[in-house]
């Protein structure tokens, strides 16, 4: 069992970027960081517990993550996180996968409105900036003109 594995293939499916992914998180991890974590093999608890919650899932769904389990449940059921498109007459625990929680994408809203506006400030900034430098031009062009 890959854990780092899993968290990259959930990401993957999801279609989260890592570095996106990392601002998910709790802890606001980088890009490089997520990819330090996709490249272990087994990650502590509190660690795997963090990652796991940022993208939707419970650790265990993480830890019984398997990519042919993706393909089943698309084959046969159309929707790969739903626990009722399962079987559950038999006991086998192949074709089983938690249903992924929407936080996730909470965050990501939650997120792309913080950049928006620290965006719409830095705008302001460099407009005002702007009017700074043109008034600062002006202001020299008439020293030189007055000499």
């Amino acid at each position: 069992m890959h854990i780092g594995h899993n968290i990259k293939r959930i990401r993957e499916i999801q279609g989260i970027k890592q570095e996106a992914f990392g601002q998910m998180c709790r802890s606001r991890y980088s890009q490089q960081r997520i990819s330090d974590f996709e490249n272990m093999i087994a990650l502590d608890e509190p660690l795997l517990e963090e990652l796991a919650n940022a993208l939707g899932v419970s650790p265990d769904f993480v830890k019984s993550f398997k990519d042919e389990n993706v393909i089943y449940n698309i084959q046969n059921n159309g929707n790969i996180f739903n626990d009722n498109a399962v079987d559950h007459s038999t006991n086998s625990s192949q074709h089983t996968q938690p249903t992924i929680h929407h936080d996730g994408a909470d965050k990501m809203m939650a997120l792309l409105e913080k950049f928006i506006e620290e965006d719409r400030a830095k705008t302001q900034s460099i407009a005002e900036l702007s009017r700074a430098v043109l008034d600062l031009t002006l202001e020299v062009k008439k020293l030189k003109e007055e000499k």
